[in-house]
C-alpha cells in the first residue's frame, strides 16, 4: 500500500512583509494577543521538578531575578500577557495550560550534561518558538571545547587548547603527543577549567607544567565532565556582543544591513588578577568594566566587531551572544569563549552586567535591548519560518 503524503497547505504572508511595511504591522497585534512566558532554571530540589536528582555537570543558577527584570521590560513595552515559568519536567504542561504562544530562555538548565540545550529541545518537540537559540547551537557555544574547534576550522584566532577526561587516567604532559603539539613553543602559564560553566567558577591559572595534573583533576572533581587546558594570555581581556539586525533606538525600530555589533568593553583586573574573578565572588561594579571609546582605540574596537560579526554569521547564530576576548604578548586578540545566554540583569545603582555597559554609546537602554531582541526574533520567525509559526502569523491576524 503506498503511504499518503499530505502536503502543507501554503500561508498566505503577504501581510507578514515587515521589511516593506515595517515591523509594527506585526508588532502591535502581538503586544495584545500574544502570550509569553520568560522561562527561569527550574531548581532540582523542589518536589516534582525532576524524576531522579541527578548531577549538574554545570553550575547551576537560577536566573529567575533576570527573568523578572526580562518580563517587566517586555511589560512596560507594552506586551501584555506575560508569565515567569520555572525549566523543569513540568514545563510542557505549564506551557499548553497556558497558552504560551513565545518563550524566552533564561535559563541555564536544571541538571545532567547539556543542559542548557535541554529547554530549547522540549520547545522545539512543542513546536513553541523562542527567543534562544536552538540545541545544537546553544550546545556547542556553551562547551568551549566545541565552540573552540570550530573557531579553528573557521580560521578564527583562539589560544592553543586540548581536554582531558579522566577516565583516560591521569593527565601526563610530557608522555602526551596531543599535549606537546597543541602546545609547541608555549611553556606555560596554563589555564585549567571546565569546558561547560559559568561566572568563571572553578577556573584555574597553572604557572608550571609539571602542575597541570593536579589542577585537572581538581576541575574534573569538581565538575566530573572533560576539562579544558589552555594557554594563558598576558593581554588585557574584552568583551563584545552581537544580535540580530532590527534594532531599537529609543523605542523605534531600525532595520540594519548587518548583525548589531555593540557594548566592546575592557574587564578591569585588579593588581593581584590575572584573570577575572567569578562574578559571584565579586560582582561587576561599573569600576570593573571600560566601556571602550571608538574614537580613541577604532582599531581595536573595530577588531572586536569584526571577530563577533564574524563569529554571529559563521555560526549562523540568530540571536544575541557574547564572546569574551583576550590579546596575547604581541597584542593580536584571541577568542577564549561564548556566552550563548549573556546576563541581562538590568543595570541598577553600581551594578551592571557585560551587555549593558556598552549601550549607551549606541543611544540605547536596557529596554530598547529587550526589544530589538523579541522584535528581530519575531520577524526572523514570520519572515523564515513561517510553516513553523502559524499559530503566531494568526495572532497577526
Amino acid at each position: 500500500m503506498q503511504a499518503t503524503v499530505r502536503s502543507e497547505p501554503a500561508l498566505d504572508t503577504r501581510e507578514l512583509d515587515s521589511e516593506a511595511a515595517g515591523p509594527e504591522t506585526f508588532l502591535a497585534p502581538l503586544r495584545e494577543r500574544m502570550r509569553i512566558a520568560v522561562i527561569h532554571g527550574g531548581n532540582k530540589a523542589d518536589p516534582g521538578s525532576v524524576v531522579h536528582t541527578g548531577y549538574n555537570a554545570r553550575p547551576w543558577k537560577s536566573y529567575q531575578g533576570v527573568a523578572e527584570d526580562i518580563a517587566a521590560a517586555l511589560g512596560r513595552l507594552g506586551f501584555r500577557h506575560v508569565m515567569l515559568m520555572p525549566d523543569d519536567i513540568g514545563l510542557l504542561d505549564r506551557l499548553r495550560r497556558d497558552n504560551v504562544h513565545l518563550a524566552w530562555l533564561n535559563t541555564g538548565g536544571v541538571q545532567g550534561y547539556n543542559p542548557m540545550a535541554h529547554a530549547p529541545a522540549m520547545l522545539e518537540l512543542a513546536g513553541i518558538p523562542y527567543v534562544g537559540h536552538d540545541p545544537l547551537t546553544v550546545g556547542t557555544l556553551d562547551n568551549k571545547h566545541q565552540f573552540k574547534r570550530d573557531l579553528v576550522c573557521l580560521g578564527l584566532p583562539t589560544p592553543p587548547f586540548i581536554t582531558w577526561h579522566m577516565s583516560r587516567g591521569p593527565l601526563r604532559p610530557k608522555m602526551n603527543s596531543r599535549f606537546a603539539r597543541a602546545f609547541s613553543g608555549h611553556w606555560g602559564p596554563f589555564i585549567v577549567k571546565p569546558v561547560s560553566g559559568r561566572a568563571s567558577l572553578h577556573v584555574h591559572v597553572v604557572e608550571r607544567e609539571e602542575d597541570l595534573a593536579d589542577a585537572v583533576a581538581d576541575v574534573f572533581d569538581a565538575t566530573m565532565n572533560h576539562v579544558l587546558i589552555e594557554g594563558y594570555l598576558p593581554g588585557r581581556e574584552f568583551c563584545v556582543a552581537a544580535c540580530g539586525r532590527l534594532v531599537s533606538h529609543g523605542r523605534k525600530l531600525e532595520r540594519r544591513a548587518d548583525p548589531l555589533v555593540f557594548s566592546a568593553v575592557e574587564r578591569v583586573l585588579a593588581p593581584d588578577e590575572q584573570i577575572v574573578t567569578s562574578m559571584d565572588v565579586k560582582p561587576i561594579t561599573v569600576d570593573r568594566v571600560r566601556a571602550l571609546d571608538a574614537n580613541v582605540e577604532g582599531e581595536l574596537v573595530a577588531t572586536l566587531g569584526e571577530l563577533a560579526r564574524q563569529v554571529y554569521l559563521d555560526f549562523n547564530l540568530e540571536t544575541l551572544v557574547r564572546l569574551d576576548l583576550r590579546a596575547d604578548a604581541a597584542g593580536k586578540i584571541h577568542i577564549l569563549e561564548a556566552n550563548p545566554k549573556p546576563d541581562l540583569k538590568a543595570p541598577s545603582g553600581r551594578g551592571t552586567n557585560l551587555i549593558c555597559a556598552g549601550l549607551p554609546s549606541h543611544g540605547m537602554d536596557y529596554d530598547d535591548l529587550i526589544l530589538s531582541l523579541i522584535a528581530d526574533r519575531l520577524d526572523y520567525l514570520l519572515r523564515h519560518r513561517r510553516l513553523a509559526v502559524r499559530h503566531l502569523a494568526e495572532l497577526v491576524g
